[in-house]
This record gives structure tokens, C-alpha cells and sequence, in this order.
């Protein structure tokens, strides 16, 4: 049972009900996935959505997280002998992780410091008659404490600052004094290392740059430790109001010589312990944000690109284009099966074309191919030219599609799994005629990072990048549903409550009973048990199924719901699917229990008007400009057609049919203002675009969206 004061601090923190916060950390902690609550437990969460649930998910761990560092802090203290009861509730009260690390740093273990010698040396008496600044002869004082160790009175007074250094650093009013400067204006600049000028050209807009760190966008941040990390900058993150007059208010009290000396202590403690602190400090929360944006766009882009609209289960021709070495074909069935493979050359010298367009009539006809896919790499846009002059029984659509990762996939065990028998050229082509049948079955099996879709992904904290993918990837899947006898075991992985054990599991039964037929099969799927089968039958969907409804993402448990609707009505499941007229017969109000609410009937209603629709729609072809095949045929001025292959947060990229994407700065995107180029661009989507400038030497093309 969740505590109450964890339940209040989500409350406040997320503003979500109690009752909807309690509940899902109870499904949570009873192995319940996010897409199923958010799916099929809508009445206990309240209609939670998939990123409410998650956001409760991940607040919650952080509370736990903190209550784990709170015990180890705890008993560190008192192994120490320290704790006292208002240090202990001090403690126990603070749910704010710098102030509990503030709590406890000066308890901390560390290695050895000046201010620890100066102690063993018995100069902390010293100090503590200077911080009280009487009115003494401080030479005079300082003389008594000369010993073995210390051998001047200038040695006495060093060490006594090294200690009132620890102290000031130590203090939480004046950490906090500190901190609130560099909340207000700290400012993030970088410099180039001396020397680096040619090596890291292309950093040179931050060889000299400053920006305050609240307005900074995440892209410059991680731009800026990149090239700290290659050792071409050097990064700083400082307040431009000066921090020396707050410390001094705090500590010194007069003007006498031991307020100089005090004086000289805070200057030592902030530029030698509590400036690189509290900078290294808003480092991390810097880098965090910017890390946080940086996922977000990777992870909208990647939910577009895996939610991209399918051709459908269709007979392909997938081609790999290449110039010198030949255009890699494959012919798949419906299934994604591959049924032949070879090469032609249609851009190679002193090659018959002639013969490679046979060859792809041939193939068309042999294998009743519905669609080409063509890779978007070296020669895709040649290709296409090439395939679009060809004479074809039947009209066929061609698809330029998108090979990003397809060449990782060919290399991976995955794919030599699947394809043991065949070389990397031949399973890359497979993959990219796949993408186009069905790119998130496809692009599952490839690591994200490798897809392309981001900014940065390199650079961000990769554990998180990581959960963040694989909660977008899990979100996707089961958002789609998929077909229980094609998925492969590696689609299977991510659907609610299966995972790679059991998704071998489900497909080995699958090879022994030919198809299944019901979802109730899944109950003989070896150590499938009724936790999981709860978890993931909603999810996956059988065709031509015995009950049409293991067809539609209404759950086995509420079957019952849906046969009492066709009994009152006096019809069966099926007619009720079909006949619109008979459904708005139904009254829902009828079936409200006490675990069964109105969103749920809602929900089921809603797929028995669209039963086994897939919800990402279907995937149509995109023509580009026939005339522009490189750099060198594009001039300024020209209005082309395009498709967008990434977004960020400082504009978009667009394929125009030339080897080098072009970009699209924010500024360029719409006719006005926007915040970001996702709250009007897609990834994938068709549009128009006008070239603005061309570099050659760095590859560059800048584009235009604005008044065309």
C-alpha cells in the first residue's frame, strides 16, 4: 500500500486524483504493463492515459530511489555517533534531493581535505575564535599553536582559513544563497582550446559564445559538451551577479582583522570548493534537461516513424540501389517470406539496361508483385527513374522508403537468425521491402538509436534514452495490435506482458498447431499463465478468427458484455458487427456494473465499429522531381517536393531526391511564429519546399517552407 505522504507529494506533483494515482501504483506493483492499464483499467485509474500512468511510474520510483539514499544517510550518521532527533527528522521530513545532500554533506566521508590536516594540527580552537571575530591580535593568538606541524604563524592562519572554508562550504544557508544566483543568472559559456581552431571547425560557433542557461536550447547545451568532450571547448557555467558580498553578509559581522581573514576564507572556500560544486550542480540539471528535450524529440519522432501508415500484407519487390556493385532485389509474399533474390545493373558502364529490365518484368510477373520499395540510399533516386520507365502487365506502385538502420538490421543476429543462409546485401533488401509492408514490424527488430530520427541521442544519459525508447516502442506495438499468427518473436517481445521467453514460446505452439484459430489457444502456450494472458490478449488479434472478436481489441473479460448485447437484441456477435442500425439498439447504461464504467463500453463499442482496422492507415507513394538527381542540378529559388526524414528541436530535415537532405530552419517552417517544428511538421509527410542557399564545400542545403 502506497504511504499517504507519497500519495500526497504525487498529488501535488502531478495533480492527478489520489484514487487514480493509488490504484495505478497498485496495478504497477502487481505487474500490470502501462499500455494495459491505461488500455483496460480505465474505471480504477480514472481514464488515465499512457503518459499519466508512465509519469506516475516514474515519480514514483524517484520517491523510492529517495527513500533508499535517505537509509543509507541515515545510518552513515550514526555510525558516526551524530544523529540526533531534529537531524533525524530533518531527514525524514525533506523530499528534496539537494537539500537531503546538503543535510548530509558535512557528515560525509571524503578524502582527506586541508581542513581535516589543519584539525589534526589543533588549529580548529583557531578557527573558532576567528569566525567569532573578537577583537584580538590574531598574530598574537596564532603564535601559541606553532608546533612540529605547524612551523610559522602563517602556516597557524592558513590553516585556520583552510577551515573556516570548510565551514562556509558546508553551510546550507549560504550553498542555498549561492544556488538562488545561479538560478537567477547564470550564464553558460564556452571557449575554444587553444590550438584546436582546424580540428574542431565544426564548433567553431561556440569558440566564443555566451547565453544565459535558463534561455540556452538543449541542442546548444549538448553541442557544447560534445565538444568539451572531444577537447576542442572548455565549458563554463557561472552567475554574472557577484557571489562574494551574500557570503560575506552571512559571516562577517565586523571589520577587524578577523573579519579579513574571514574575508579571504570565503574567498578561498567558493573558488575552491563551492563554486566547482555548484557548478558541476547545474551542470547535471542542465545536461538533465537538455537531455530530457533531447529523448522527447527522439521519441516523438520514433512513435511517428513506427506508427507509419503500412502497405499491408502485400506481395513486394524490395530493392537495395547501388551504382558499381548492382541493385540488391528481393520478392516477398504477403507474409514478409522471402521467395527470390538477385542482382541487376542498371547504372553500371557498358551493362545492358535492357537486361535488368527484363529481368525486374519477369520478376513482377513470376511472384504477382504488388509494390517495389526502393531504399532511399546511393542510387535510390536513379533507381526509381530507371524502374518508372519499365512497361508493367499491371500498374504498380513504387515506394521510395526509408533505409535508415537497414543496413545494422543485415549485419545483426536478428537477421542472421532469420537469414542464416544469405549475405548481408540480401537481408538488407529484405529489410527495406519489409519497411514498406509493415515499418513497425520491421523497425522493432533494428536499435532505435541506429534509425536516425533524433538530435544528439549520442550524447544523453543512455539509460534513459533507453527506457524512453522502449516504453515508446512498447506503447506503439500495443497500440497497434498485432497479428497473432505472422508476428515474428521479436514483435511479439513488446507486447503486454510477454517478453522474449514467452514470444519464442508462442511462436513454437504456433509451428505445432499450424494457426491459431482463438486467443483461448494462448492458455496452452507453455508457462503463458492467466497474469499474462490477462496482459496481452487484448493485443493480439487473429483474422477469420471462431469468435470475431479475438479480431478487435476488446478484452477476453469482457466477451460477456458483448454476447449479453447480441442476446437482448436477439442477434449473435457477428451481427452486430455488421449492422450498424442493430448497435445503436444498444444501450450502454444497461450494462454499467460496478466494474464495468462507461469508458470501458465505450472503448468496446468503438471496436466493434472498426473491427481489426489498423489505426496508422495505409502507405501511399511520393514523387520527386525527376529533373534533380544531385547537389549540382539544384539552384536557388527552386520549389520542389519533399518528405520530411527528421525532426528537431531547431528545424526539420527534408529529402528533396538528392543524396544530401536539406534543412529547414524553424524560422522557415510556417508563415508564423512557432515553438517547435513538431507542432506542425510529421515525419514522412509530403511538402513543398524552396531552396535558399547551397554549400558545396560543407553539403549543406538550406530550405524554405514559407510562401510556396
Amino acid at each position: 500500500m502506497i504511504e499517504n505522504k507519497h500519495l500526497q507529494l504525487l498529488h501535488n506533483r502531478l495533480n492527478l486524483a489520489f484514487k487514480s494515482i493509488e490504484n495505478t501504483i497498485k496495478l504497477l506493483n502487481e505487474g500490470a504493463t502501462i499500455p494495459f492499464i491505461s488500455r483496460y483499467r480505465k474505471e480504477l485509474t480514472g481514464s488515465l492515459d499512457e503518459v499519466e500512468v508512465a509519469a506516475i511510474a516514474n515519480q514514483y520510483q524517484k520517491l523510492l530511489e529517495l527513500e533508499k539514499r535517505k537509509e543509507t544517510i541515515i545510518n552513515a550518521i550514526d555510525e558516526q555517533g551524530k544523529m540526533t532527533d531534529a537531524l533525524m527528522k530533518r531527514i525524514l521530513e525533506t523530499y528534496d534531493a539537494t537539500e537531503l545532500e546538503d543535510i548530509y554533506l558535512p557528515y560525509k566521508k571524503k578524502k582527506k581535505t586541508r581542513a581535516m590536516i589543519a584539525i589534526e594540527c589543533g588549529l580548529e580552537p583557531l578557527a573558532k575564535k576567528i569566525i567569532q571575530q573578537a577583537y584580538i591580535d590574531v598574530k598574537k593568538e596564532a603564535s601559541t599553536y606553532i608546533n612540529d606541524k605547524i612551523l610559522t604563524i602563517e602556516d597557524a592562519l592558513n590553516g585556520a582559513k583552510d577551515i573556516i572554508a570548510e565551514w562556509v562550504n558546508e553551510n546550507e544557508q549560504a550553498r542555498q544563497k549561492v544556488r538562488y544566483l545561479f538560478n537567477k543568472s547564470a550564464v553558460m559559456s564556452t571557449k575554444m582550446v587553444k590550438g584546436k581552431e582546424i580540428e574542431g571547425s565544426k564548433f567553431k560557433d561556440y569558440f566564443e559564445y555566451s547565453e544565459p542557461l535558463s534561455k540556452c536550447p538543449s541542442h546548444r547545451i549538448l553541442a557544447a559538451r560534445r565538444g568539451e568532450d572531444e577537447g576542442i571547448l572548455r565549458v563554463s557555467i557561472t552567475p554574472l551577479e557577484d557571489p562574494f558580498p551574500v557570503l560575506e553578509n552571512i559571516y562577517i559581522k565586523e571589520h577587524n582583522d578577523c573579519g579579513m581573514l574571514i574575508k579571504e576564507a570565503i574567498a578561498d572556500a567558493y573558488k575552491r570548493l563551492m563554486e566547482p560544486s555548484i557548478e558541476n550542480e547545474y551542470r547535471n540539471i542542465s545536461k538533465e534537461k537538455a537531455d530530457k528535450e533531447a529523448i522527447k524529440v527522439f521519441v516523438d519522432n520514433l512513435r511517428q516513424l513506427l506508427l507509419e501508415a503500412p502497405l499491408g500484407q502485400k506481395r513486394v519487390m524490395g530493392i537495395d540501389p547501388g551504382f558499381r556493385t548492382g541493385c540488391k532485389v528481393v520478392c516477398l509474399d504477403n507474409n514478409g517470406d522471402l521467395l527470390h533474390n538477385t542482382t541487376i545493373y542498371p547504372h553500371t558502364a557498358g551493362v545492358n539496361n535492357n537486361n535488368s529490365s527484363k529481368d525486374i518484368q519477369h520478376l513482377v510477373h513470376l511472384y504477382a508483385i504488388d509494390a517495389i520499395a526502393v531504399g532511399n540510399g546511393t542510387a535510390g533516386k536513379e533507381t526509381i527513374s530507371f524502374l518508372k520507365k519499365i512497361s508493367f502487365e499491371d500498374e504498380i506502385d513504387i515506394f521510395m522508403v526509408n533505409e535508415s538502420g537497414a543496413s545494422i538490421y543485415s549485419a545483426s543476429e536478428v537477421a542472421r537468425e532469420e537469414f542464416p543462409d544469405y549475405d548481408l546485401t540480401v537481408r538488407g533488401a529484405v529489410s527495406i521491402g519489409r519497411r514498406l509492408m509493415d515499418p513497425l514490424a520491421e523497425l522493432i527488430k533494428i536499435d532505435a538509436k541506429s534509425i536516425g530520427v533524433g538530435q544528439y541521442q549520442h550524447d544523453v544519459d543512455q539509460s534513459e534514452l533507453r527506457k524512453s525508447l522502449d516504453l515508446t516502442v512498447e506503447s506503439c506495438v500495443n497500440k497497434v495490435g498485432i497479428n497473432l499468427n505472422t508476428a515474428s518473436k521479436h514483435l511479439l517481445t513488446y507486447i503486454s506482458g510477454v517478453g522474449p521467453a514467452l514470444a519464442q514460446n508462442i511462436v513454437s505452439y504456433r509451428s505445432e498447431i499450424g494457426k491459431y484459430t482463438s486467443r483461448k489457444q494462448l492458455k496452452k502456450v507453455p508457462r503463458l499463465g492467466e497474469g499474462a494472458f490477462e496482459q496481452c490478449a487484448g493485443f493480439l488479434r487473429i483474422r477469420e478468427a471462431e469468435n470475431p472478436l479475438d479480431n478487435t481489441a476488446v478484452h477476453p473479460e469482457s466477451y460477456h458484455i458483448v454476447e449479453q448485447m447480441a442476446k437482448d437484441l436477439g442477434s449473435d456477435i457477428k451481427n452486430i458487427i455488421l449492422d450498424k442500425e442493430l448497435r445503436s439498439k444498444i444501450q450502454l447504461k444497461n450494462y454499467v456494473t460496478e466494474k464495468i464504467g462507461m469508458p470501458t463500453l465505450l472503448d468496446i463499442i468503438a471496436e466493434l465499429e472498426k473491427p481489426g482496422l489498423d489505426p496508422r492507415g495505409q502507405a501511399s507513394p511520393m514523387d520527386f522531381n525527376d529533373q534533380i538527381n544531385t547537389m549540382e542540378d539544384l539552384e536557388i529559388g527552386m520549389v520542389l517536393p519533399g518528405i520530411v526524414t527528421n525532426i528537431t528541436k531547431f528545424g526539420a530535415f527534408v529529402n528533396i531526391g538528392v543524396k544530401q537532405d536539406g534543412m529547414v530552419h524553424i524560422s522557415h517552417i510556417a508563415n508564423k511564429f512557432i515553438k517547435d517544428p513538431a507542432d506542425v511538421l510529421q515525419l514522412n509527410q509530403k511538402v513543398t519546399i524552396k531552396v535558399m542557399d547551397i554549400d558545396f564545400d560543407r553539403k549543406r542545403i538550406q530550405l524554405s517552407m514559407k510562401d510556396v
